[in-house]
């Protein structure tokens, strides 16, 4: 059985900010099953954005597990802001974590893959 989305983002939020860097939820999805997208903040100003990885990356021994794949990297905020909004109107269920992190290394934060 897979974690709501709503236990998987709070769990999130609490491992960012006890690692030092800091994680807020700016929009909130369905509690069940809401897609998680994650607005990362570099310590040079840009942005990175990361979305659900496809399923096909999955490992079916590990249902708990989420995965992120990179959408952009390097943009400008109001460059991300505007791929979520658009995204919002496709799916109104969507969650938005952002974190900033100025050490750099998000893999301790989140799973991410390339694809």
């Amino acid at each position: 059985m897979r974690l709501t989305s709503d236990f998987w983002v709070s769990a999130l939020v609490r491992r960012v900010n006890g690692t030092g860097a800091f994680a807020a939820l700016s929009n909130k999805g369905a509690t069940e099953a809401g897609a998680i997208f994650i607005k990362f903040r570099n310590f040079d100003g840009t942005y990175d954005l990361f979305g659900p990885a496809p399923q096909m990356v999955y490992d079916e021994t590990k249902l708990d597990e989420r995965l992120f794949t990179r959408l952009k990297s390097g943009s400008a905020e109001m460059d991300i802001n505007d791929d979520l909004e658009k995204q919002k109107r496709w799916d109104r269920d969507l969650w938005i974590v952002e974190i900033e992190d100025y050490r750099g290394d998000r893999s301790e934060l989140f799973g991410v893959v390339e694809v």
